[in-house]
């Protein structure tokens, strides 16, 4: 039986996500020369929201603001670009090295172009903090659908970054307690995807990479663009 919100409720409701997520997207970022206006965007954010994602985004705000820049920079580069098991780059958990990436990747593009905005010109448009920028501020309804979409790769990094003692799992916790919940199928799937991971095509494909900006020297070495 699915339970029927008051207007005003569900109203609320749909704006408290858009906050959660527009926080969760500044605090997925690399941490740049932008890092702590982006934290102070979070804590201004953090004013208006409310229950356990407060919480959750508060506490890995707090964490993520307690250190140096430089150390805060490696710690990501260590998280997200070495590890393959806590990528944010969606399509990799379902399609992996496959050919099947590609077309997938176009359909979050497309996504974009429906609502009247052009894909990122220096990310690609799965990774984690586009797909949550955008459901934020341009598209709520088709964001939703998406991160919906691959709400088992996102329950697979949360487990990761769970495991690594990562601040940015709360960040991700919070983001899932933005969705419906998941089914029992769902969850087999997850447990399944985090025991093989991704998939992989062997012979005849060359691997897919994706465009990374040029840093400013001086910065941290990310990995390579291919999770």
């Amino acid at each position: 039986m699915r339970l029927l919100l008051p207007r005003r409720a569900a109203s609320d409701r749909a704006l408290q996500n858009r906050l959660v997520r527009q926080a969760a997207s500044l605090l997925l970022a690399y941490p740049d020369e932008e890092h702590e206006k982006r934290l102070d965007v979070v804590e201004q954010l953090l004013e208006h929201i409310t229950g356990p994602e407060k919480d959750l985004l508060g506490a890995a705000a707090r964490e993520l603001g307690g250190g140096d820049g430089l150390g805060v920079a490696q710690q990501y580069v260590e998280t997200f670009d070495l590890r393959r098991r806590s990528t944010m780059y969606l399509t990799y958990w379902t399609a992996g090295d496959t050919r099947n990436r590609g077309a997938e990747m176009h359909a979050f593009a497309t996504a974009y172009r429906d609502a009247g905005v052009a894909p990122p010109a220096h990310e690609a448009p799965d990774h984690l903090a586009v797909v949550l920028e955008f459901t934020a501020n341009v598209d709520p309804s088709a964001g939703e659908e998406l991160l919906t979409r691959y709400r088992v790769a996102l329950d697979v990094l949360h487990a990761s970054l769970r495991d690594a003692l990562s601040p940015y799992a709360q960040v991700v916790e919070a983001v899932c307690a933005t969705l419906p919940p998941v089914t029992d199928q769902e969850e087999q799937r997850a447990r399944r995807l985090a025991q093989a991971g991704p998939p992989r095509e062997s012979i005849g494909l060359q691997p897919f990479t994706l465009t990374v900006p040029p840093r400013a020297e001086g910065t941290p070495q990310k990995g390579t663009s291919q999770p």
